[in-house]
């Protein structure tokens, strides 16, 4: 039985893209330690904004102010922060219904350990020490402490229909935290069911813009948003308590601010780092393939009905469906059926631009694969040209493929592997 190969691989890439006038209200007021979310036309307010009705889809641009307090409405305990998420140390992601506003924030909470955290606590925000107009700006929230203008105990009736209890708490002072942030597929709320959507901090579901590209990468960066989905806790409305009397019977209403999204320096585009780790088995056949290329060999395998011979080999034939076992060297030597020449330098490869990648009729392969061609003029690179591999020093496969000085093949000799 041979050894089933593995590999860490990582797909990393930048994401960039521009923001409208909700959004980049939203990513500059975090900058100006202000939370905006916007009205839908229901009458809830939405945080994070977003920039169509949930509901009607009609184009939002209403903007409100809301507190930086709030009530927790569901939470998960993160054991075993990863890079890239908001604190190294272990946290809770946690949904954030912040006073005056009708849909909760999905962030981290910093808290000591799970017993520590509960549905219905009452959290403030704690701003980042350097912001730069990103949900990383946001480093955290932390449980609300008696005597800042916040009481410390729970909400009554948070996720029950019952009236929410608010505060309007001063912000406090900045924190610096490590930015981004990543949502575990799988959570649990105070009754032990229910998921914690993917897509870090920022909004609490949905898909698309800025929220897209921080579920892509899973990582978080501080430069992403999260601003596009909402989840809402609770219908229209209800009362909320005042500033520093949350929860006592007849005090006013907190009502969230008018704003108009103006700010000095707005926040017009992010740039979002995409990133996703994993761990890559290739399965038995092709390790046998990528071993043999370490002895130098080329081995690939015949399908018993079409006799066909796959390079590389995937375990079973794709025309006829039936598995495949019997293994066929071939090569070295092969065709070149077509190619392109690339004139787009990778990120991470050391190649000079312009060169030529080509498909490669191995001679006894019935499937061309596809290699850097190498040595000749990228100008002279020619369908039907004759090219053997090139081994670098202790390398596991070829570096490239170089002419082998033989006459062109003749085209009928490997147009069916065009």
């Amino acid at each position: 039985m041979p050894e089933v190969l593995t590999a860490p691989l990582v797909v990393e890439f930048p994401f960039t893209r521009s923001l409208g006038p909700v959004q980049s209200a939203f990513l500059t007021g975090l900058r100006e330690r202000t939370v905006l979310g916007v009205r839908a036309r229901d009458g809830r307010v939405v945080v994070p904004p977003v920039e169509y009705d949930p509901v009607t889809a009609d184009e939002l641009c209403d903007l409100v102010e809301v507190a930086p307090t709030g009530t927790v409405t569901t939470w998960a305990w993160n054991p075993s922060p990863r890079r890239g998420q908001p604190l190294a140390t272990p946290f809770a992601w946690v949904l954030v219904r912040l006073d005056g506003a009708d849909t909760a924030l999905l962030h981290a909470l910093d808290a000591p350990g799970p017993d520590a955290v509960r549905t219905g606590m009452r959290v403030r925000i704690r701003w980042a020490a350097e912001r730069t107009g990103a949900i990383g700006d946001i480093a955290c929230f932390e449980p609300a402490r008696e005597g800042a203008g916040e009481p410390a105990e729970e909400a009554a009736g948070v996720g029950a229909g019952a009236p929410r209890v608010g505060a309007g708490a001063p912000r406090v002072g900045a924190n610096g935290s490590r930015r981004g942030g990543e949502a575990p597929l799988r959570g649990h709320n105070a009754d032990g069911q229910g998921d914690i959507p993917a897509g870090g901090a920022g909004g609490a579901g949905g898909a698309g813009g800025a929220g897209a590209a921080e579920a892509a990468e899973g990582t978080g960066a501080a430069e992403t948003t999260g601003t596009t989905g909402t989840t809402s806790t609770t219908g229209p409305g209800r009362t909320t308590g005042s500033p520093g009397t949350a929860g006592c019977p007849g005090t006013a209403a907190y009502q969230p601010q008018a704003h108009s999204g103006q700010f000095g320096e707005p926040v017009t585009g992010i740039i979002a780092a995409a990133r996703l780790d994993y761990v890559y088995a290739p399965g038995r056949t092709q390790s046998r393939y990528i071993q043999g290329l370490a002895e130098r060999r080329t081995l690939g395998e015949r399908c018993p009905a079409c006799r066909k011979v796959y390079v590389p080999p995937r375990g079973a034939c794709p025309t006829c469906g039936v598995a495949t076992a019997e293994q066929v060297e071939v090569g070295p030597r092969g065709t070149v059926t077509t190619f392109c020449i690339v004139n787009i330098k990778a990120r991470n490869l050391d190649i000079e631009v312009p060169y030529v990648y080509a498909h490669i009729a191995l001679d006894g392969a019935d499937l061309a694969l596809h290699a850097r061609i190498g040595d000749i003029p990228y100008d002279q690179v020619r369908m039907g040209l004759r090219v053997e591999p090139v081994w670098a020093e202790g390398a596991r496969y070829p570096d490239h493929y170089r002419p082998t000085g033989e006459p062109d093949a003749d085209y009928d000799s490997y147009k069916e592997l065009i």
